[in-house]
Formats: C-alpha cells, structure tokens, sequence
C-alpha cells in the first residue's frame, strides 16, 4: 500500500463510518455467532461455525485494510477554477451534445456508475490539470470520445 492515500473529505468520512460499523456492529455480531456455535458441540461438523470463522477471518481484513487507508489519508481539497481539475473538484463536460457532472475522487472513492472517477482512470488522467474551456479526448469502447470542460467546482 502507497504510503499515502489521498481522499476528499467526503471519502475519508464514508470510510471511517465503515470502519466503526465494521468494529462495533458486524465485529462483535461474529464473534457471538461463533460462539454459539461452539456450544453447540462437534465443530468438525459445524458447518455455522466454519462459515462464522470465514467471515470474521474477512472482515479482519477489511477492518485492517481501513485501518491502513485511514491512517495514511491525505484529505485533499479541490482547488477548482485556479489550478484547474483535480482530485476534489466537480467538473462538468460537454459530449456529443450531452452535459454530464462527474466528481474527481480518490482511488479508494471511485464509483463509475455514480460518475465519480479516479484520476487514475482514462478520463481522469485526462481532466487532470486541464482548466475552463479546454478539450480532451479519450479512447472508449465505443471510439474516440471528445469532452469540452464547461465548468469547474
């Protein structure tokens, strides 16, 4: 893992919700689930209590896998119209006659479906930087996609 993971301040918030769901609802939920399925006898055959271990072995995943992302977060702020696109900043463009809103969020934040890119992702590779009025293109299943920058926020 990078040594820091930057995020909005959006991001890092879902994140630590999460983390606190995961520590103190579904963690100890599992752990009682486990419990109860040792006393019911034979754990060989105990097919709850193999599932309830599973599950608790990959929530501690996550739960250290947040831990690490919180830890190493740098909030950032977007800086909008002055130093153009970046992570934290709404940029609207223009495609084939179509305005659409997308968000530029941390890696750890993106959601395609939601318009929320990374500036990993080809589109946002392409918006980084670029300011009011600029035009990027970039390659898309479909073919060459030409976006116009009509607004930052």
């Amino acid at each position: 893992m990078p040594n820091q993971v930057q995020l909005t301040k959006e991001g890092f918030q879902e994140l630590k919700v999460e983390l606190e769901k995961l520590v103190e609802v579904k963690r100890p939920r599992l752990v009682e689930r486990i419990s109860n399925a040792r006393q019911q006898g034979d754990l060989s055959e105990n097919s709850d209590y193999a599932n309830a271990k599973e599950e608790l072995e990959f929530l501690d995943g996550r739960i250290d896998e947040l831990e690490g992302v919180i830890k190493n977060a740098q909030i950032v702020h977007g800086n909008g119209k002055k130093e153009g696109i970046g992570i934290g900043t709404k940029v609207t463009l223009k495609a084939n006659g179509k305005s659409n809103v997308f968000e530029i969020v941390g890696d750890w934040e993106a959601d395609p479906i939601n318009k929320k890119i990374s500036p990993d992702s080809p589109l946002g590779m392409a918006l980084v930087g670029k300011k009011i009025g600029e035009k990027v293109s970039v390659e898309a299943p479909a073919g060459k996609v030409t976006y116009e920058i009509l607004a930052i926020e």
